[in-house]
């Protein structure tokens, strides 16, 4: 079902695997992970469309937007009739065909890498892949299994916030489920609502936030 990786991308490399390099050197490797950090610190809102493939090569499609710190909503549009939103506190997906809704700590996904600006890449995350087009980490957080890993890939692009653009990531949670996510039409920095990222809880009436 198309919903289990969505509910994969909640809980939880692009075709990432030939672009990986052996080990830059130390100095390349801080120096990138440097730069992705000024990039998130950079942007306070994105929007985007995207395209998000499970391992079986089945596609949905629909728009992003993160306002950070910490909150994201993943719209599928009539791809499927559910959500994936963080709030600042917690990610939720909700199902309305099912009228289910599950909910994880930020702090428990890999996406939380976008979504706290203030933590130290160096910790957790490492540069697979840095040259004058391409900026690719890896982040894994080996004290929490639940975390997964995420691949982020960045193009070098001068007028993206500190040279960059997010073109988008693969995940792979701790049950080997692997999702990849594809991003276009980014823009930073644009007004977003708080409203954005609440949601009507199928289970009652009401929104949520």
């Amino acid at each position: 079902m198309l919903r289990i990786s969505a509910l994969a991308l909640a809980a939880a490399p692009l075709a990432l695997t030939a672009a990986f390099m052996p080990a830059p050197a130390i100095a390349q490797a801080q120096t990138g992970l440097a730069q992705v950090q000024a990039h998130l610190r950079a942007v306070n809102t994105m929007t985007a469309s995207f395209t998000q493939t499970d391992r079986r090569g089945r596609a949905m499609n629909g728009t992003l937007t993160i306002k950070r710190p910490g909150k994201i909503r993943f719209d599928y549009g009539r791809s499927a009739n559910m959500l994936v939103v963080g709030d600042g506190r917690a990610l939720t997906f909700v199902d309305y065909d099912v009228r289910q809704v599950q909910r994880w700590p930020i702090n428990d996904s890999p996406l939380s890498v976008l979504l706290n600006p203030e933590q130290d890449l160096s910790r957790f995350a490492r540069v697979v892949r840095n040259d004058a087009q391409v900026l690719v980490i890896e982040a894994r957080d080996s004290r929490r299994r639940e975390f997964g890993t995420i691949t982020l890939a960045f193009a070098k692009i001068a007028s993206g916030p500190s040279g960059l653009i997010l073109q988008g990531w693969n995940t792979i949670d701790a049950q080997n489920n692997r999702t990849q996510v594809r991003l276009s039409n980014q823009r930073f920095n644009v007004p977003v609502a708080d409203s954005v990222f609440r949601w009507t809880d199928p289970r009652r009436r009401g929104p949520r936030g």
